[in-house]
């Protein structure tokens, strides 16, 4: 055996330690070599990786799912906090309520989720009690009380990702919290499927009077929006094509009340979908009473103020669903106090989704509201940074130089240019006996935009809007090193040079409300309203084409199947 031989087979059974020293006795030549090969073996410090920036994401709702899903989480190091270890696809939990779909069908596990995504993130399953912005933490409580361990710990982030969601106002009204149902998760229709079922069977009990059955069988909803809408549709279809088969004794004493405080119901889309909504209503005998307010719920009578004739009057009731709107969840306004906003309704963040006053924290979806700046704060600026010889005075050419950049940073100028269908920016110009100028002054740039801000308006609590903001927010993280060196948004006017992103910008694709009766109404982007049974079967493709995957889709589809052919399930299960 040679010498060389001998030492590379040493190396292999020999820890380092003691191969170095058996080098050492056998020659400077062969302590050269093991030294050599320890350089080569130590990493450097350049070769050690930086820690990855800690993103932490409240919720998994619409807003947070739709943000991990575009998220490139080998990037950051991600951690996930919900309540609910699932995505529900909310537009459907009306059809749960009657078991049109079942329940099952429209969630998917948040882990099934996050196990597609690139890179590895982390979900823990608990809700937010506190976020301290000071030291950068949120604090946690797990809701699983009846097993052995603590369930509250604390994690740290770089960035705070708030998708929490809202819930239910009840305008403090008394006997709400305790007497009526709300719709905002899965765990409510199924308690409201089973409440119906329950009306019913204790309606048709021997021993009851006849005004005991009515009572029992009169269904309230509260809130003429969507949601209340099409709860009071899928109910009444539910009673027509299933119930009254199966309890034909009571069919003629059901009934179902919508109430809304407003003037009439839908009033977020085009008045001529809530005329139609309320005709149809009115011929499938659904009491549609607006101009009212509710002032009392009790186990048994609803109090209700008629604003018209300043009546308060009370009926009995079998089940109430409260669908009136959304309010800001505890923690939240917390923090909201923390940071100075304790004067707002709802979490204020700025055009690029950042809480304002708290610049590492963003905040999506229902738990916040985007404060769009307007154009006028600002025009003094933008018409300094037009006028590049400092003249007083700008050119055509000027001004189309300076608004491409402020149509990336003011939303509401698009919107006004399509609104007013202009369709060349130097129809602005115009004066106001239509004639076009080839230059302006202050106050000629300033009367050219001075109808702008009157586009600025507060964007819905939908999932279209949540979605969208996840979307936005994940490409925004996802290029944030990029985007550090190389800017892409537009010309900072209040400033040198231009700002990181581009800001968030809605894109509205429509909205649908089921009417019952397989017919819907559908406002289409383009001012486009459909109406009727074609407008149904576009409601049933697009929402089944929304199902977040494969499995969902197909579990919808084969519900909506099922009902056709077997009609609604009304098990007490």
């Amino acid at each position: 055996m040679t010498i060389s031989s001998f030492f590379v087979r040493a190396s292999r059974t020999l820890n380092s330690s003691n191969f170095l020293l058996l080098c050492t006795l056998s020659g400077g030549g062969v302590v050269a070599y093991s030294e050599l090969q320890s350089e080569t073996q130590r990493p450097t410090i350049d070769a050690i990786a930086p820690p990855k920036k800690k993103v932490v994401v409240l919720g998994t709702g619409w807003a947070g799912t739709s943000f991990l899903k575009g998220l490139d989480a080998s990037l950051y190091d991600v951690q996930v906090v919900s309540p609910r270890n699932y995505f529900a696809f909310t537009p459907l939990l009306p059809s749960v309520t009657c078991g049109t779909v079942e329940a099952r069908s429209i969630v998917e596990p948040v882990r099934n989720i996050i196990k597609k995504r690139k890179g590895e993130i982390k979900f823990w399953e608990a809700e937010c009690v506190k976020i301290d912005a000071v030291n950068k933490k949120v604090f946690c409580r797990s809701n699983i009380e009846h097993l052995v361990g603590s369930g509250e710990f604390s994690l740290e982030y770089d960035f705070l990702v708030v998708a929490a969601g809202a819930q239910v106002n009840t305008f403090n009204t008394p006997g709400v919290k305790e007497n009526c149902y709300f719709l905002k998760d899965v765990e409510d229709a199924q308690k409201i499927r089973l409440s119906v079922i329950d009306c019913f069977e204790k309606a048709v009990l021997p021993s009851l009077s006849e005004e005991e059955r009515r009572s029992n069988l009169h269904f309230v909803v509260v809130g003429g929006g969507p949601t209340g809408v099409e709860f009071a549709a899928e109910l009444h279809d539910y009673v027509l094509e299933d119930l009254i088969k199966l309890y034909p004794t009571v069919k003629d004493i059901v009934k179902i009340t919508l109430i809304q405080s407003g003037d009439h119901i839908l009033n977020t889309f085009d008045e001529r979908i809530s005329s139609f909504a309320e005709q149809k209503f009115g011929r499938d005998g659904i009491d549609v009473q607006t101009g009212s307010r509710v002032v009392k719920v009790s186990d048994k009578e609803i109090t209700v103020n008629v604003k018209s004739t300043g009546e308060v009057c009370s009926v009995p009731h079998g089940l109430v669903v409260w669908s009136t709107g959304i309010a800001t969840l505890p923690f939240v306004r917390d923090f909201m106090e923390e940071i100075g906003q304790a004067k707002n309704r709802v979490l204020a963040a700025d055009e690029w989704l950042r809480v304002k006053g708290c610049e590492s924290v963003y905040a999506l979806g229902d738990c916040c509201t985007i404060n769009q700046r307007k154009i006028m704060d600002d025009i003094s600026d933008i018409f300094k940074a037009a006028d590049k010889n400092n003249s007083g005075i700008l050119t055509i050419e000027e001004f189309k130089g300076v608004m491409g950049d402020v149509i990336l940073r003011y939303p509401q100028v698009e919107l006004y240019l399509k609104k007013e269908h202009l369709l060349d920016l130097t129809n602005l110009l115009k004066d106001s006996q239509g004639n076009q100028r080839k230059e302006i002054d202050i106050e000629g740039f300033k009367q050219a935009l001075s109808n702008v801000d009157s586009q600025v308006k507060v964007l819905p609590a939908t999932a279209q809007v949540a979605a969208q903001q996840g979307e936005y927010l994940a490409r925004c993280f996802n290029c944030m090193d990029k985007c550090e060196d190389h800017p892409e948004g537009p010309r900072r006017f209040r400033g040198p040079g231009h700002h990181q992103f581009r800001p968030f910008q809605y894109k509205h694709f429509g909205q649908f409300a089921p009417l019952g009766g397989e017919q819907a109404a559908a406002e289409l982007p383009g001012d486009w309203v459909s109406m009727g049974h074609s407008t149904q079967w576009l409601w049933y493709s697009v929402y089944a084409s929304k199902q977040v995957s494969w499995r969902t889709r197909v579990l919808v589809i084969s519900d909506w199947t099922r009902r056709f052919i077997f009609g609604r399930d009304s098990s007490g299960v």
